[in-house]
């Protein structure tokens, strides 16, 4: 029992300094910061599609009656 209790602390020891290791890993920090960017601006941009929309849908609804006006 006291065996087993041992080989349990040891795989615990030998996780936890691996999962120390991944924290202080640094390399995808940049990574993260250019995806964190790219959805800043993938949100912004969605935002303003609205309002665009709005105004295009206004445009062919405007030419559409000048459309069946004079073809009337």
């Amino acid at each position: 029992m006291q065996n087993m209790l041992l080989m349990s602390y040891v795989k615990f020891q030998t996780v936890g300094n691996g999962l120390r290791k991944l924290v202080a890993n640094e390399k995808g920090q940049d990574l993260i910061e250019y995806a964190l960017v790219v959805a800043l601006i993938a949100f912004a941009a969605a935002a303003g599609m609205s309002t665009v929309a709005t105004k295009i849908n206004a445009a062919f609804t405007n030419i559409g009656t000048k459309l069946t006006t004079y073809t009337s």
